[in-house]
């Protein structure tokens, strides 16, 4: 009779593990702040047409540089009379699109790449030299290099900004699988014969889900900034599809006759930024083993 290897996975029950998480979430008010305001601001974004009676392209000469403040036109005009706040929600649904693109391109290369090179040495003297190589470039000089090779528009500047993306989540997902490899369940699952592909599907990767939905969680307000530069910077989004980055950039010119034009995409970026990294930040702390008992 041969002994046999029993795989034993250090597991709790999900529901359990669930709700004591949302447990902990909810008793960090900066986190319940972040998911508030990003609530608000993705139900507007997603029901845009239905918020504002003005197309974020139409223009009214006769109504340029309208203060804000007005029942018509709540957040006033821009320089061609077009309404701020139409372009605002439309605008932030464009961010919104192209960050969640960016940061499902990173996660689509980086998770397999990362997981890799965790469990190989040999797979991980190779990508671990190529991502240092990659991170020898700043993020918005690669993500302004990238978008300029392809060409200004949305789909184009997430792709940017994911490939820019793709070297921070690599060594994330590495750093997470070196840590489960070395447990006791992931060696006994290999000592058990397990093809390899079968320990990182089912061991390493479930149990590395945590950091991350963490780490995507912080790359967004990452690639909502690097969208709103490389718009700024005529990379992005093409007009007359509005962008908070192209808002910002042709109010330039106007910003001490009209501040207001400049004030509040700025504003909505900086919140929406803010609100992902609050979120996050609760989301790790929830997340985290060693806040089990708090």
């Amino acid at each position: 009779m041969t002994d046999s290897v029993v795989v034993v996975e250090p597991t709790a029950t999900r529901p359990l593990r669930g709700r004591r998480v949302l447990r902990r979430l909810v008793r960090n008010p900066l986190a319940v702040a972040g998911f508030v305001v990003l609530a608000i601001a993705t139900l507007a974004a997603v029901f845009a047409p239905l918020l504002t009676s003005h197309e974020p392209d139409q223009t009214h000469f006769d109504l340029v540089f309208a203060p804000p403040g007005s029942a018509e036109y709540i957040l006033g005009t821009d320089n061609l009379g077009r309404d701020v706040f139409s372009r605002i929600l439309f605008g932030l649904q464009s961010s919104l699109q192209a960050s969640v693109l960016a940061v499902l391109v990173a996660l689509a290369i980086g998770v397999p790449l990362g997981l890799a090179a965790g469990y190989s040495p040999l797979l991980d003297a190779l990508i671990s030299r190529v991502t240092d190589l990659v991170l020898a470039f700043p993020f918005l000089i690669l993500a302004v290099g990238l978008a300029a090779i392809r060409g200004p528009s949305l789909t184009n500047a997430a792709l940017a900004i994911g490939i820019a993306q793709i070297p921070g989540m690599i060594r994330i997902v590495r750093s997470e699988t070196l840590r489960l490899k070395a447990l006791d369940f992931v060696a006994a699952a290999i000592v058990s014969s397990a093809s390899d592909a079968w320990v990182l599907v089912r061991h390493i990767l479930p149990n590395a889900m945590s950091a991350i939905i963490v780490q995507a969680t912080i790359a967004i307000p990452v690639a909502i900034l690097g969208e709103a530069v490389l718009s700024f910077l005529g990379l992005g989004i093409r007009p007359p599809q509005p962008s908070l980055g192209t808002m910002l950039a042709d109010a330039q010119q106007d910003a001490a006759r009209a501040p207001w034009t400049a004030v509040i995409p700025g504003l909505a970026i900086m919140l929406v930024a803010l609100a992902f990294n609050l979120f996050g930040d609760g989301l790790r702390d929830a997340l985290d083993p060693k806040s089990s008992r708090r």
